[in-house]
């Protein structure tokens, strides 16, 4: 069985095309559940929503992405977890590719990515080196498949990364699990990109990553200088 897991914050007017593409794609037969895990914070009606669709939806204790990932985590009943961010349109093939991926021996991994449009042609760039396995080129944008057992042995997502909680936990599995990037394309949306420019988000990510990688600032530094840098 396979937990599809989708962290939100005041989503309920931008989820509708991921909830169907996830629906819509999943083989007759497949046994899964898709739990919405809410933010305390949020101030819209996507309870209503994803009651309506017949989803779970849960309301983490604290606000943030590792927060609310790891309380539908612990609620799930798949033995495969699959982290998908709301604005995020999945391929039609994830529930055969993800499957496959785990018989072949990942114990995590994710998938390449493109963009719904392109505000600078440099977006091409971006999407060109998710391909690759270097950390850098990883996001939770790809959305994040890994075994339940694999997940908790690893203690879940940080509770301290406000911000890179999906790379953390990358960078812990490396070495004793399994990652494979499966060769196709999840759809990103370019929201962000239109609303800050394609300049400032790179300045923004490359002085988190460099900071990160260093350790020389802890999760409340990196989170206030990337909500210092863009608007959301």
């Amino acid at each position: 069985m396979i937990s599809i897991i989708i962290p939100t914050y005041n989503e309920a007017e931008q989820i509708k095309p991921c909830l169907e593409q996830i629906s819509t794609n999943i083989p007759e037969g497949t046994s899964f559940e898709i739990i919405l895990a809410d933010s305390p914070s949020s101030t819209d009606n996507l309870e209503k929503l994803t009651k309506q669709l017949g989803f779970k939806y849960l309301v983490s204790n604290k606000p943030g992405r590792n927060h609310q990932m790891n309380a539908a985590a612990r609620i799930a009943k798949g033995t495969i977890l699959y982290f998908v961010h709301a604005d995020v349109l999945v391929h039609k093939d994830f529930i055969k590719d993800i499957n496959q991926a785990i018989r072949e021996g990942a114990d995590l991994g994710a998938y390449r990515s493109q963009y719904d449009h392109y505000p600078n042609p440099l977006l091409y760039v971006n999407a060109f080196f998710t391909r690759f396995p270097m950390i850098w080129c990883r996001g939770g944008d790809q959305t994040l498949f890994i075994k339940k057992e694999v997940f908790s042995l690893l203690g879940g997502f940080s509770e301290k990364h406000c911000i890179m909680e999906d790379y953390d936990i990358l960078e812990r599995s490396k070495g004793k699990y399994n990652f494979k990037i499966i060769p196709k394309n999840v759809l990103i949306s370019s929201r962000k990109y239109v609303l800050n420019g394609y300049w400032t988000i790179q300045k923004a990510n490359y002085l988190v990553m460099k900071k990160w990688m260093k350790k020389d600032a802890g999760p409340e530094e990196l989170n206030a200088t990337y909500k210092r840098l863009l608007k959301f």
